[in-house]
């Protein structure tokens, strides 16, 4: 035991002689103390003096360190791949049984020596997992990683690891294992080695998603064994018609890898089903995984933009020009006079010089559908049609005249960002010609650029964005943006700048804001293994979370079979369980109703089919040898497995650890010294009144 204080320890020697004169001085006037026998009289001292040294003790802080041994067996840890694979052999029907066996032999023959614990790893490692194969992915990688985090640090004697050595996910399992620090792994390798004829698709990779009219690329790996000189027809198919094929020609009679590369339409909106399938050959050992289903999902995402004016511009070919690059967005312009007022599948209207032709139902249309506009708004508009637009300003001032105003970008916009490019390109720009008059802003304007006359900025607006409802409106306030785009190209030879101030413009007004009550968060793809979990949000009228409202969710498989599930509360979030779903395209619903008010959401998610395990037929002990080789373990192939036990009881290296741990406690810490000095004081008070005094 070691003691230690923030004060010099050397302060206990001249205290303890202080304590010893204290209690003698104490004692020294008191005539019946000096008529007890010598024994008596410095027992009394000496318990006084004993209370003032040990409360001295306490008052300085002394600290004592207290050593404790701690004794940790070898952890002994069972890890099975717990995937489908191990069932792909002939003698798959003893697998489980010989597995389950070795198991519980070595947990019972190790004994008290030695600490035990069960794994198993296919989707996930999962602690006293139960072994029954049938998980279908093997992540091999992911079972060493856990341990690695878990146990770090830990008395790990030995891993004895089980499986065929086939993995489809993650890491290659070698690197993981022996990134545990002096731990042997013992592996038992399951299944036979022996390749056999057969050939199948051994990856597919594509885009998730597509946009319609689109072309979209699919990449597809052959694998082929023992298959001889020969060819096969590989096809890709949807709704059962051929869209595509391909041949592979088989070389070398051993292993073949070939690779195909197809490009197919994107002509159907929603998820598509397609599966490639390879041509029978006579005398293969699985036929099973000579067909691959894979999903797409193809949306049509383009916006539809109207460019309506009241006569020909050059403002309205500038606009026009870059939003025709974007292929997501559908251009469209067209004459006031000449439109049909068709606003069907429009989601943006530029309106450029409202005020030739000024015709108020374009104007209440719009409003009616909602629909998000720039306006380009020049000395043609008078003050009249301004306010009839509801842009959010108001212009007084003579119909006749015109102004020329530069631009000045407003440093505390902060709606989206700009490059240097766009801000100079503006700075830099030609005038605006606009009308003259006073603009008068009925506030609540997110203005982007000001008026400016040579180096004076004037708080009117030059362009601005405004709400209108849960839309949003744009307003550029003058003709002749054109001219921008010219002079930045005439300085730079580019005009880029003036393409990202359209864009951004373009997008920002495009976007709808989100004031929907209830909020669904559904993930669109799943495995058939995985459980399909939904969460939603339900918001009050000032958008915040609320726990009080009834959400169900309807899913209507692809044969019109509907299933109905509640949703469950979990403070402000809502939760949902389909669990494991058979795999195809799944539609679903959700209703969320609170205080009379229904709110519906919908779409579409898809849950996929993937044997991975079915791939291949022979097993991988070249990676079981390898991981036992790296980590300083030994490979047993699973009819040969009882000899783990013997391998692990002669390492002199798996032993129990002593680890010295020391702990440090103040001294007042200590119970029994408040009693020692209990008794102290007891003591002496019991003499004292023994002998008289008082």
């Amino acid at each position: 035991m070691r003691f230690t204080s923030e004060l010099s320890i050397w302060w206990t020697l001249p205290w303890l002689i202080i304590s010893i004169i204290v209690g003698i001085w104490f004692y020294r006037n008191v005539s019946w103390w000096k008529e007890l026998s010598s024994f008596y009289r410095w027992g009394l001292v000496t318990l006084r003096s004993s209370v003032l040294f040990i409360l001295g003790l306490l008052l300085i802080g002394l600290i004592f360190e207290a050593v404790d041994y701690r004794v940790e067996k070898p952890l002994i840890i069972a890890l099975t791949d717990n995937s489908s694979s191990l069932l792909n052999y002939k003698d798959s029907s003893k697998v489980k049984g010989q597995v389950v066996a070795l198991r519980t032999q070595l947990k019972t023959e190790l004994g008290e020596e030695y600490e035990w614990m069960e794994m198993t790893v296919g989707n996930t490692p999962k602690f006293s997992g139960a072994v029954n194969f049938n998980e279908s992915v093997s992540n091999l990688s992911s079972a060493f990683e856990k341990i690695n985090t878990e146990y770090f640090n830990r008395n790990i004697g030995a891993i004895v690891f089980v499986s065929d050595g086939k993995f489809n996910a993650g890491s290659n399992p070698v690197y993981a294992a022996e990134r545990i620090d002096l731990t042997p792994v013992f592996t038992v390798g399951v299944g036979d080695t022996v390749k056999k004829r057969d050939q199948f698709v051994k990856n597919v990779a594509t885009n998730d998603i597509t946009f319609l009219g689109n072309k979209f690329p699919v990449e597809v790996d052959i694998e082929g064994v023992k298959m001889g000189k020969g060819s096969a027809t590989v096809s890709i198919y949807r709704d059962g018609k051929q869209l595509a094929t391909q041949t592979v020609k088989y070389t070398d009679g051993v292993r073949d890898f070939q690779h195909l590369s197809f490009l197919l339409d994107a002509d159907r909106i929603g998820f598509q089903t397609y599966s490639v399938v390879i041509s029978k050959a006579g005398n293969e050992y699985n036929y099973a995984n000579n067909s691959r289903t894979f999903y797409v999902e193809v949306i049509d995402s383009r916006s539809k933009v109207l460019i309506l004016a009241g006569a020909p511009h050059p403002d309205i070919a500038a606009w026009k020009q870059v939003l025709e690059l974007d292929e997501n967005l559908e251009v469209e312009s067209m004459l006031v006079k000449d439109w049909k007022k068709d606003l069907t599948k429009t989601d943006l209207v530029i309106w450029h010089e409202p005020g030739i032709g000024f015709d108020p139902s374009v104007q209440q249309l719009l409003q009616n559908k909602k629909i998000p506009v720039i306006y380009t708004v020049g000395p043609n508009t008078t003050s009249a049609t301004i306010q009839k637009l509801n842009i959010g300003i108001s212009v007084t001032g003579s119909n006749g005249q015109t102004d020329d105003v530069q631009g000045g970008v407003n440093t505390g916009f902060q709606q989206f960002e700009l490059s240097d490019l766009v801000k100079d390109m503006v700075e830099s720009g030609p005038p605006l010609k606009t009308k003259f008059g006073k603009v008068t802003s009925a506030g609540g304007l997110e203005v982007f650029a000001y008026q400016r006359l040579g180096s004076i900025r004037k708080t009117d607006p030059l362009i601005y964005f405004n709400k209108r409802g849960q839309f949003k409106i744009g307003v550029i306030y003058g003709e002749g943006i054109w001219r921008w785009k010219m002079n930045e190209f005439i300085r730079t030879g580019a005009q880029d700048g003036f393409a990202e101030l359209v864009n951004k413009i373009t997008q920002y007004v495009l976007v709808k804001q989100n004031t929907s009550k209830l909020r669904v968060n559904f993930p669109k793809r799943f495995t058939k293994d995985e459980d399909v979990l939904v969460n939603a949000t339900f918001y009050n009228q000032s958008l915040e979370p609320v726990s009080d409202a009834e959400i169900r969710l309807e899913v209507r498989n692809e044969k019109g079979k509907l299933s109905k599930v509640g949703f469950g509360v979990s403070g402000k979030q809502y939760t949902a369980s389909l669990g494991k779903l058979s795999p195809g395209i799944y539609k679903w619903k959700a209703i969320g109703t609170r205080n009379g008010q229904t709110e519906v959401k919908n779409g579409v998610f898809v849950v996929e089919d993937m044997e991975l395990e079915d791939l291949d037929t022979y097993a991988d002990h070249q990676i079981m040898r390898q991981i036992a080789k790296t980590t300083g373990g030994k490979f047993f192939e699973l009819k040969n497995a009882k000899g783990v036990l013997k391998a692990i009881r002669n390492r002199d290296d798996i032993t129990t650890v002593s680890y010295r741990e020391a702990t440090f406690k103040d001294l007042v810490d200590l119970k029994w010294l408040f009693f020692l000095l209990l008794a102290f004081l007891t003591t002496e008070c019991f003499l004292r009144r023994w002998f008289g005094a008082y």
